[in-house]
């Protein structure tokens, strides 16, 4: 193996000067990188959701790569943990690249990550501006003060506003009407100050549209504030340290999971949770996170252990009093929300509703090849949790105390990776998830993944790798495969198959289903990049069409085909084109629904010039919601977003930025989407009249 390493080093090495000759190492991409592979993942996780993924705050899942772009990481310095959190890398390159250096030693050159199977060189050119096998001097202990003088700080100014008015906005046509407290603009303020990945320190704050500002329910301005100070790698006792705002994460995810998780997706092999415990938390998701304390502390070499304690008040709707002559009952809780929407008066009366403290604990330990931990949470709520009760959420959560523990595990084996997590919550239901990551050639990797939830298994924090979210009802087997028969293909697969035991909602029986997706990815190195995509879904549900009082199970089929291709004109103008049809057929429907969508977008960076832009053009027809289409957006620095493009019409955007003064960075962004023949978007008090729908943005950055 050792010697097979090396001559391939040895070719790796010769074929990197030959680059370095051509001058290809001192070209930089001039169009910033907007990690097309992460954005592509992301679409098709919201494609196969069934719940609304907007809890979720994606515009900070790519912070770590920004950093990067300033510093990059050092591939020969980073650990594991580093590796894995950056993003960069699949948990099979992150193995393999720490087996190439223990044999081989470091990496001499960017390139010669080729020699490492598993990288190719579109892998190469996408992470080239993040990484480094630069050899600078490790890091000593910093003082404080150092943390604060050697750092950056960037400030973010950013409004929105949707140019039409919504019917919240709209006079109340009569007193029981619902409408706004506040104002149309969506407004988000934030500062951080970051040295490194070591230490950060910032404040985040944000108004969505039709809250108020500094009057009404938020005398206080915003109606949302976050804060934090983090520190890592202080020194080989204090790992970490969180005050104020942030995430935890223990193993897969069972029982804890406050950050995000990619589920199934063109990524075939990313299947894995993993990563630090503790992470900064500076994102406006109003519901996933914890506030208080933590820290994480090495004990000895081979020992670590995290544990946090949290206290915060929470969204519910809450029940009614009982009648004053008969005596009130103490209020319980009904149902438990995450929007973060405060504009209304229902949503302002069941803003802070309930406190709910947690405290959690895990113990770590380290091996060679491995390891193995234990974890612990305990919540409870100022209140008891008393939903309201339904067949499908029978074994849902009630009281005001809850306890999960688990185990997870992590082991290599030459090019087997093995990982897993057994947890019990405390009315004695288990949940359990195991997976192998396996290299079985240079050219193919296979990942595999089981899992059972029992229907009783309770968790508040729960967010595995699943088919629905959270973790309980749900029995499944997934298999992945990623090929690269020869340098300029990728092939990625997988096939997921799954069972709910009890009933969901909609669902009024135990429930089948399965889906599965193939992609080919063909590139020609800095010119374009190609892929042709099929996915296909077939799960059950309630049938739509009743024969009698029962409630019977119909299949609902779902099937997408995507044809992709981005293509460098010139070092400042990329130009990306998608086509795209899906077909959605509902058995004892009438027929099935069927649509497409079409988009032309252009990415402009002059050589020489402070201005660059981004524009879209989309054309889409669908026969309904049933058949949407999510695509990823380019947006105003470091966000984006991931609309549905669903019934008939078109999009249009167009973003420009202007960097031409030093640290400063000014964009503007405008958006518009059009329905011809309809009378009115949206529904409810969102819903606007007529057939446009139009936002303008603009956003300030300033460093340093």
């Amino acid at each position: 193996m050792a010697d097979m390493i090396c001559m391939k080093r040895k070719w790796s090495l010769w074929f990197s000067a030959f680059l370095l000759a051509k001058g290809i190492f001192a070209q930089p991409d001039t169009i910033p990188p907007v990690l097309p592979d992460p954005a592509i993942r992301l679409e098709d996780i919201f494609q196969d959701r069934d719940e609304a993924a907007e809890t979720f705050d994606f515009n900070t899942l790519f912070e770590n790569q920004a950093r990067y772009l300033k510093r990059p990481l050092q591939l020969n310095k980073a650990g594991e943990l580093e590796l894995r959190e950056s993003g960069l890398f699949t948990e099979q390159q992150v193995m393999r690249l720490l087996q190439y250096r223990d044999i081989s030693g470091p990496l001499l050159a960017v390139y010669e990550l080729q020699a490492i199977p598993g990288f190719e060189l579109s892998d190469i050119r996408q992470i080239l501006p993040f990484v480094t096998v630069g050899s600078e001097l490790a890091d000593l202990q910093l003082s404080p003060k150092q943390w604060f003088t050697d750092g950056r700080t960037d400030l973010y100014l950013r409004w929105y506003r949707q140019l039409e008015p919504q019917k919240g906005f709209l006079p109340p046509s009569s007193p029981e009407s619902s409408f706004f407290e506040g104002d149309p603009n969506h407004l988000y303020f934030r500062v951080r100050h970051v040295y490194q990945n070591r230490f950060s320190i910032g404040i985040t704050a944000e108004k969505d549209p039709g809250e108020a500002f500094f009057r009404g329910s938020n005398p206080q301005g915003f109606d949302f504030y976050s804060a934090h100070v983090f520190m890592r790698d202080y020194n080989k006792t204090l790992k970490a340290v969180a005050l104020g705002d942030y995430s935890v994460s223990f193993g897969q995810g069972l029982i804890l999971n406050t950050g995000f998780g990619y589920g199934k997706s063109p990524s075939s092999m990313d299947i894995k949770r993993g990563g630090r415990a503790l992470s900064a938390f500076s994102s406006v998701n109003e519901a996933s996170f914890f506030r208080g304390g933590a820290a994480t502390l090495g004990l000895g070499k081979n020992w670590e252990t995290t544990f946090f304690l949290s206290s915060r008040r929470r969204d519910a709707n809450v029940s009614e009093a009982a009648d004053p002559e008969e005596g009130e009952l103490p209020l319980s809780i009904t149902s438990i929300l995450l929007a973060g929407l405060h504009r209304t008066a229902s949503e302002i009366e069941d803003e802070k509703a309930f406190r709910q403290t947690t405290a959690g604990a895990n113990l770590l330990r380290r091996f060679p090849k491995g390891q193995i931990a234990a974890n612990l949470v305990y919540d409870r709520l100022d209140k008891t949790l008393s939903r309201n009760p339904q067949p499908y959420n029978l074994f849902y959560f009630r009281g005001d105390r809850l306890l999960n523990l688990s185990i997870d595990y992590a082991w290599r084996v030459q090019n087997l990776h093995f990982f897993g997590e057994t947890a019990l919550s405390d009315n004695g239901a288990m949940a359990t998830i195991n997976g192998l990551l396996a290299g079985l050639d240079r050219k193919i990797d296979l990942s595999v993944l089981v899992r059972h939830f029992s229907p009783r298994f309770q968790t508040f924090y729960g967010a595995p790798f699943a088919e629905t979210t959270g973790a309980n009802n749900e029995t499944g087997f997934f298999l992945g495969a990623e090929i690269r028969p020869i340098r300029l293909l990728r092939i990625n697969a997988y096939f997921d198959l799954w069972k709910h035991p009890w009933l969901r909602y909609q669902t009024d029986a135990p429930s089948y289903g399965h889906d599965w997706l193939l992609r080919f990815t063909f590139f020609k190195k800095r010119s374009w990049e190609a892929y042709w995509q099929i996915r296909g879904e077939t799960k059950e549900r309630n049938n739509p069409v009743k024969t009698d009082n029962t409630n019977t199970l119909a299949t609902r089929d779902l099937f997408f085909s995507r044809w992709h291709l981005s293509f460098q004109l010139h070092k400042s103008l990329e130009l990306r084109s998608r086509l795209e049809w899906g077909r959605f057929l509902n058995e004892g429907a009438p027929g099935p629904q069927t649509g497409m969508v079409f988009y032309q977008d252009v990415l402009y960076k002059p050589l020489g010039i402070p201005f660059s832009f981004s524009t879209r053009f989309a054309l889409f027809d669908t026969d309904g919601y049933d058949v949407r289409f999510y695509s990823f957006e380019n947006d105003l620095l470091y966000s984006f977003s991931i609309p549905a493009y669903y019934d008939r019409g078109s999009r249009f955007y167009f973003n420009i930025r202007y960097k031409g003064i030093p640290n400063l960075t000014l964009e503007a962004r405008y958006a518009t989407s059009f329905f011809p023949g309809n009378l009115e978007i949206g529904s409810g008090v969102s819903s606007t009249p007529g057939d446009t729908r139009s936002e303008l943005g603009a956003q300030v950055n300033w460093s340093f």
